[in-house]
């Protein structure tokens, strides 16, 4: 029986090279070989193509940055390649973190029993490949958060300036009667949407007028009471997380609302599912949402360490000011863990000192008094 379960292992050796041919070049063709495996038995797991093909690639550049073949890589390799990434690329650890563990699931795979690819390179070419992985050469994963540490929520102050900004800029287009009145107000309404629901970018571009939906608990909301995120960020090699966001700013709603049905029938899509639609009947991109967004951003003279997903930061951060349940906040922004939510909660000085203040009260009501002790 044991026997007959290794047989079946999608990727294994025998699955894939072809005895009995003599190869032009046998190296290249037992790389081959050996990818077409990996590719098998990470389909066999499910994961995404884009993931797989990824990967793929990332594995050819790391042998090309080596000129080993993957029976001849040492872990001085690896400490090679991952200073190039940090010194000459200056990629984020996040990232290098990555490809290290790319490179590390692809050699595991190599040198698992089960697969036989050891064997095979051995009869070969009379050595195998080993782990060059280890807890000296690659970056532990220590923080939930590794991103920007500059990036901060809007303070309630300058999330209003921008707003109005974007609300100045559809009346200005107005005004002059040029074109551009039905971008500008399409985008004014779509950087509430992103504060009101607590949106990812990707997640905005990719709404349908049919994600909107109606909550019996919120009548007064009418069909925008939920918000249904097809897109919501996948784990890796995962397909996209969905999620439904409660409605809880009645003058996003009504934002939305009046964008919908006012304004963007005068876009000319009907038969186009996307809530944001260009004037040439396409989807608004993300990379769209960050031009428009910069350009705010510049024109207020707000600091640079405001993004589009500060926007995101700050649903989450006025919300936690406003009182509102911290449990209620993490499943409205799709986090499966509230540390990830705390990451993104900068409370300001006031609510701390409200909080402070509420903690520390009990305590000095039961205390005695001068005249007590």
């Amino acid at each position: 029986m044991a026997q007959e379960r290794k047989v079946a292992l999608a990727g294994a050796a025998h699955l894939e090279l072809v005895s009995g041919v003599i190869q032009l070049c046998p190296e290249d063709a037992m790389v081959d070989a050996m990818l077409r495996g990996w590719r098998a038995q990470q389909m066999s797991r499910g994961l995404k193509e884009d993931t797989i093909a990824g990967r793929e690639r990332l594995i050819r550049r790391f042998q090309e940055f080596t000129n080993e073949y993957p029976w001849s890589w040492l872990p001085g390799h690896m400490d090679e390649w991952s200073a190039s990434l940090t010194g000459e690329r200056h990629l984020a650890p996040s990232t290098i973190r990555s490809y290290q563990g790319d490179v590390r699931q692809f050699t595991e795979f190599l040198i698992d029993g089960r697969y036989g690819w050891a064997v095979a390179c051995e009869d070969a070419f009379g050595t195998h490949p080993v782990a060059i992985c280890h807890e000296w050469n690659t970056i532990a994963h220590l923080n939930d958060y590794e991103g920007d540490p500059e990036a901060r929520p809007f303070t309630r102050e300058e999330l209003q300036r921008f707003l109005d900004y974007a609300d100045d800029q559809v009346d200005r287009a107005v005004r002059s009667k040029r074109k551009g009145a039905l971008a500008a107000y399409r985008d004014a309404t779509l950087f509430k949407v992103i504060y009101g629901w607590g949106l990812r970018r990707t997640e905005t571009s990719k709404l349908d007028l049919a994600d909107f939906g109606r909550n019996p608990k919120a009548r007064q909301f009418g069909r925008y009471g939920t918000l249904n995120v097809r897109y919501g960020k996948a784990k890796k090699g995962q397909p996209p997380r969905r999620r439904n966001v409660l409605s809880v700013m009645d003058w996003a709603v009504d934002a939305v609302q009046d964008y919908v049905e006012n304004v963007r029938p005068q876009f000319g899509c009907e038969d186009h599912p996307a809530l944001w639609v260009t004037e040439r009947g396409g989807r608004v991109k993300p990379s769209e949402i960050n031009a428009r967004f910069v350009a705010y951003r510049a024109a207020l003279k707000l600091p640079e360490a405001l993004v589009v997903h500060s926007l995101r930061h700050s649903y989450v951060t006025h919300l936690t000011e406003d009182g509102v349940d911290r449990r209620f906040i993490q499943e409205q922004v799709g986090h499966e863990c509230d540390s990830s939510t705390a990451i993104y909660t900068h409370v300001s000085d006031d609510f701390m000192n409200t909080a402070l203040s509420k903690a520390l009260n009990p305590a000095f009501d039961e205390a005695p008094t001068r005249k007590d002790r």
